[in-house]
C-alpha cells in the first residue's frame, strides 16, 4: 500500500491544495485549516451552509495566503500579528483567534454575499484540543471538524462508484462517478481492498516515517454532495452510502487519524498497519 495523493485546505471549507510532499505536524498536515471564515458573531461559516466556499482558492505563500475566487484578482493576506485577538466559535465551543484584516474581510464578504471575517489560528499547540473520547489530553487540531487528518482509500471510492452506477441504472440520481475530492481527504492511499480501512480502527499506521492512530471512521455529511469544482449540490454519495455504508445511523467513508510523530509525508510513501 502507498500514499497516492496529499491535500490541505488552508481556509476551512475552501478548495483543496495538492501536494507532492508535506510536513506532518502534531495537529495535522502543515497549513491545513489554520484559517476560518466567521460571521459577525464569530460563529463558523462552513461549506455545508455556504457552498460558494468551495470556489475559494487559498494558496499558501511565504508569510500568508493568496486568496481568490473565479474571476477575481488575487489578494495577498499576511499572517496577522497576535493582535487583535477575536473570539470565535466552532461547533458551539469558543476559541481565540487573530483577525486577518479588513481587505480579506471585504473580499470574502463580497464573494460570499454576507458579512464575514477571516481569522487565523495563531498557535494550534494551545488553541483547540481533540475531543477526549477518541484522544489523549495532549492531542491538538486546527479548524478541522473532529480530528487532525482524514485518510481515504482509492479502492473504497471505486467500490462506491460501482454502487452508484448500479443505483443509477434503477432509481439512482444519474450523477455518475464521483471524484475523491468530494470527501475532502488529507491523505489518499492505494493498494488495499475496498474498505480494508474498516479493520484498522483502534490500530496504528505508519506512512513513510510518520506514525498515526486510526481512531474512528468518518461520518459523512451533506458537504460530500457538493461538487468541489462548481459548488453545485446533488444527492450522491449520501443516497448510496445510506444503502451500503450505514452503521449506527451514520454514513461512513474514510478514517480519522491522529499523528503520533512528526515528519515529511510524500506521494509514494508506504502505508503499513503496525
Amino acid at each position: 500500500m502507498q500514499v497516492s495523493a496529499l491535500h490541505t485546505y488552508p481556509v476551512k471549507g475552501c478548495r483543496r491544495v495538492d501536494h507532492e510532499r508535506v510536513m506532518v505536524e502534531p495537529w495535522g498536515l502543515s497549513g491545513d485549516r489554520r484559517w476560518m471564515v466567521v460571521g459577525p458573531d464569530g460563529a463558523e461559516i462552513i461549506q455545508r451552509e455556504v457552498t460558494r466556499l468551495a470556489m475559494l482558492r487559498a494558496v499558501p505563500v511565504a508569510g500568508g495566503l493568496e486568496l481568490s475566487f473565479p474571476g477575481s484578482a488575487p489578494l495577498l493576506v499576511s499572517e496577522p500579528t497576535p493582535d487583535p485577538v477575536v473570539h470565535t466559535t466552532l461547533w458551539k465551543r469558543q476559541y481565540s483567534a487573530t483577525a486577518a484584516g479588513p481587505e480579506a474581510d471585504a473580499l470574502l464578504s463580497k464573494e460570499l454575499e454576507r458579512d464575514v471575517r477571516l481569522v487565523w489560528m495563531d498557535d494550534p499547540a494551545t488553541r483547540r484540543p481533540v475531543a477526549a473520547e477518541y484522544a489523549r489530553p495532549t492531542d491538538r487540531l486546527s479548524y478541522a471538524d473532529d480530528h487532525p487528518l482524514l485518510l481515504t482509500n482509492q479502492s473504497s471510492l471505486a467500490q462506491l462508484n460501482d454502487w452508484i452506477a448500479l443505483s443509477s441504472g434503477t432509481a439512482g440520481s444519474g450523477e455518475g462517478s464521483l471524484p475523491m475530492a468530494r470527501f475532502r481527504p488529507n491523505v489518499v492511499f492505494e493498494g488495499a481492498a475496498a474498505f480494508a480501512e474498516d479493520a484498522w480502527i483502534g490500530r496504528r499506521l505508519r506512512m513513510g516515517s510518520v506514525e498515526f492512530r486510526a481512531v474512528k471512521a468518518c461520518s459523512r455529511c451533506v458537504v460530500t454532495t457538493i461538487d468541489q469544482e462548481t459548488g453545485v449540490r446533488g444527492k450522491e454519495p449520501l443516497r448510496t452510502l445510506a444503502r451500503y455504508r450505514r452503521f449506527d445511523q451514520q454514513l461512513l467513508f474514510g478514517t480519522l487519524l491522529i499523528p503520533d510523530s512528526v515528519g515529511e509525508l510524500a506521494i509514494g510513501d508506504s502505508v503499513e498497519v503496525i
